[in-house]
């Protein structure tokens, strides 16, 4: 297993960090990564399936937020607010406040720019180190 913390840094990212998350799952989903999107709330979730849907003309990224009238077969990304139980998939974009715990092969951690917001993700990497993860960090 393995964490991967991405941390803001480049001015578009700074100015839209839900733009980092969609280019993750537009990497992501180019591998062929089922991913979750495990958002902090309704209103992250729905920011995000807006954004996924205006990638550019030639991008299209299958995605749903999870909920009641959701095709998992066919949702190659799924962005899930906290209220819904959504299954994890091999990789997770994680958003919330805690780490990810569960069967998944990689999560993604992403670094907002301020340095008040870093303490908690800095806890959440050495939790990770713990459970014997590999650990990575990136400059985004």
């Amino acid at each position: 297993m393995r964490a991967d913390f991405y941390l803001i840094s480049k001015p578009r990212f700074r100015e839209e960090p839900l733009r980092l998350v969609c280019e993750l799952a537009r990497k992501a989903h180019d591998a062929n990564l089922w991913t979750l999107v495990l958002a902090r709330d309704a209103a992250q979730a729905e920011a995000l399936d807006d954004l996924l849907w205006d990638m550019g003309d030639d991008v299209f990224i299958p995605h749903q937020i999870a909920g009641v009238d959701v095709d998992e077969d066919e949702a190659a990304v799924l962005i899930a607010p906290p209220e819904v139980d959504a299954p994890l998939r091999p990789l997770v974009i994680n958003l919330r406040d805690a780490a990810v715990e569960g069967g998944f092969e990689r999560v993604l951690e992403v670094v907002p720019a301020d340095d008040s917001a870093r303490g908690p993700l800095r806890e959440r990497w050495k939790q990770y180190k713990a459970r014997g993860m590999d650990v990575n960090k990136y400059d985004m």
